[in-house]
């Protein structure tokens, strides 16, 4: 009962807890100091571990256990306000001295203190920085990582800091309510801390790299000091609506519900039942039903967890999925999508497989995030950058092929080569993919990389800039595809892509100098080979043009010489068989060829001055030809 100090008669000497308040407020910031200083120092430890290694379990560990120790500092301070009020009540009443004016600001936190309250601005401060911190830290896909002999010392510490919380809290549990009332509720939040200290402790010794449960079960223990913290926020918070009355004896804000039931047998409903009938007179125990249903609590919890657990036997399978059942840890069958019924579990499981999926892998390892698509009509995307002058995401380097001279060497080139594949669509390929491969892309990815090193050994940069690209990742395709048959991984390569090869970035610039040299060289060759081809050309053009002018003078002269041999055996058989005539005739012919065109005076000593000159133009009947016969008159 809240004791009211402007209530006429009102005593607090004779109380217990109020003579035991200078002792309880002394002893709360003993431990408030202590706690203080561990809760700090494993809150700098957590993030100075955080940024050297944010995917261990040192950090989750740490914050949980930083967050749980400054929820119980937040009771204790706020245990402490109360204590300290019950030891000013006792003292003499102080007199009021007047003070010089201290400044509009000043004035303002002093009323904003009354409004509010160091209490309550406290208890939310230490509740905001613990549900802060254990969300921040939250990640329930940590791998597992070794964590050495440094694991058995820290849980070896977290132990011996339960151990003393564990005392402590004893202490606050031996304590009566007439004594100290809020000794309960602080004993409460120091199990909330030992929980914590303690599944911290078995989670660093059970650690390792092959266990993944111990981080799974760190992370799970930032709830607890999570939904504390969130319970006194919300508290800090409701708080601002109940009036201040300073003459009035407070009672502790730091009472958790979540805290009050880590007792056993457990009890979740007491605090409940106690308020009702606190408050409202109701006594829960006296009502026929509440009696009945906690006896059938039991039975029907029972028949319910037992059809539960049937039910897990009912399996779903989506229509993009099949599923591998596995009887008492024997794969029996492949189930198709639908509704399957089997053992319950763990006697039973389907374990879930692709069913026609296809996925494209990248042969590089970046870790880089999955690019954003880009709009039809807006800028080409980062990755559209195919220029050897920048770096992409998707490269990866690899070593080929490389000569200098008559010495061989080799060159680094960064290509990207994508393989879409899919795990195979006959039962035996869905077994093959889950139980002969633990990761299907990562040993896509190795052994694409041995076959790329293997066949990219003995090309150089020339041949692979070279050669068809498709013809390229088809023989590659069915070397990777080929190994995975081999190895029964259930995979089917569908399609191989090779997006880019070229030099890496730093070397682009030296690589188009080095190509610009080789076209310039070839381009001068190929001039001078032209020119040296047109001198040869117009050579034999010229030298066929005078043979064959040579040729066509001498046919010529040959045939105007056979003429004139022909004219000279003709002529000769002739004036051999006409004699004299035949020499006058060719002299007449001669002679009128000769003056056809000649103007000519022809002068007749027969002509007188007498008589003129006459024409004679009667026609004669040539006589008969005694020589030719006559054809007889028939």
């Amino acid at each position: 009962m809240q004791v009211d100090l402007e209530a006429d008669g009102a005593s607090v000497e004779g109380l217990p807890r109020f003579q035991q308040g200078q002792f309880h407020a002394r002893r709360l910031r003993q431990a408030g100091i202590s706690l203080t200083v561990l809760a700090v120092a494993g809150w700098v430890l957590a993030l100075f571990v955080a940024l050297f290694a944010p995917l261990s379990i040192w950090p989750v560990v740490l914050i949980n256990c930083a967050s749980a120790l400054l929820l119980l500092v937040a009771g204790l301070q706020s245990a402490w306000w109360v204590a300290d009020w019950r030891a000013q009540a006792l003292e003499e009443p102080a007199v009021e001295v007047p003070l010089e004016d201290p400044g509009r600001y000043a004035r303002f936190m002093l009323r904003f203190a009354k409004q509010i309250g160091a209490p309550v601005l406290w208890l939310g401060g230490w509740s905001l920085l613990a549900l802060i911190s254990v969300v921040e830290f939250w990640n329930l896909g940590l791998p597992a990582a070794p964590v050495g002999q440094s694991a058995s010392i820290g849980a070896a510490l977290a132990l011996a800091l339960a151990f003393g919380l564990l005392v402590f809290e004893r202490r606050l549990a031996q304590e009566t309510t007439a004594q100290w009332p809020e000794a309960a509720q602080l004993a409460q939040l120091s199990r909330v801390a030992i929980v914590c200290l303690v599944l911290s402790a078995i989670c660093l010794l059970f650690a390792g790299a092959e266990s993944v449960w111990p981080l799974r079960l760190a992370v799970l223990i930032g709830l607890l000091p999570a939904l504390v913290s969130l319970e006194f926020v919300l508290r800090a918070m409701l708080s601002l609506f109940s009036p201040r009355q300073p003459r009035l004896e407070p009672r502790l804000m730091a009472q958790s519900f979540i805290a009050g039931l880590l007792r056993w047998p457990p009890q979740p409903l007491l605090a409940l039942q106690h308020e009702l009938h606190n408050r409202f007179g109701i006594d829960l125990r006296q009502i026929w039903a509440f009696t009945y249903m906690r006896r059938a609590f039991l039975p029907v919890l029972l028949v319910v967890l037992a059809v539960g657990w049937a039910l897990t036997g009912v399996h779903e399978v989506p229509l993009q999925g099949r599923g591998i059942y596995e009887r008492f840890g024997k794969p029996v069958e492949v189930f198709g999508p639908g509704l399957h019924a089997g053992l319950p579990w763990p006697l039973g499981r389907v374990i879930s497989v692709e069913n026609g999926v296809v996925h494209e892998l990248a042969t590089s390892v970046s870790d880089a995030a999955t690019p954003e698509l880009a709009p039809a009509e807006g800028p080409a995307p980062l990755i559209a950058n195919r220029l050897w002058d920048a770096s992409h995401v998707n490269d990866k380097s690899q070593v080929i092929a490389s000569s200098s001279g008559d010495k061989q060497s080799f060159q680094i080139v960064n290509m990207d080569v994508r393989f879409v594949y899919r795990i195979g669509l006959t039962d035996q390929a869905a077994l093959a993919a889950t139980y002969n491969s633990a990761n299907v892309p990562s040993l896509i990815r190795s052994t694409a990389s041995r076959i790329l090193v293997h066949d990219f050994a003995s090309r150089t940069l020339d041949e692979l800039l070279g050669e068809q690209r498709t013809s390229l990742a088809d023989e590659i395709g069915r070397a990777v595809q080929a190994d995975l048959q081999r190895l029964d991984s259930g995979v089917e390569i569908l399609a191989t892509v090779v997006e880019a090869i070229h030099p890496p970035a730093g070397a682009a610039n030296a690589y188009h100098g080095v190509q610009a040299a080789q076209i310039g060289a070839q381009a001068l060759i190929s001039r001078e080979r032209g020119a040296a081809s047109e001198q040869t050309n117009q050579a034999l053009l010229q030298a066929s043009t005078a043979r064959d002018q040579a040729t066509a003078t001498a046919r010529e002269v040959n045939a105007g010489a056979q003429a004139a041999n022909l004219r000279f055996a003709a002529e000769q058989k002739a004036y051999a068989t006409a004699g004299q005539a035949f020499v006058l005739e060719q002299y007449l012919g001669q002679l009128s060829q000769g003056l056809a065109h000649a103007k000519l005076l022809i002068l007749d000593h027969r002509l007188g001055a007498d008589g003129a000159p006459t024409i004679d133009l009667r026609s004669f009947t040539l006589p008969a030809d005694p020589s030719q016969p006559r054809k007889a008159v028939q």
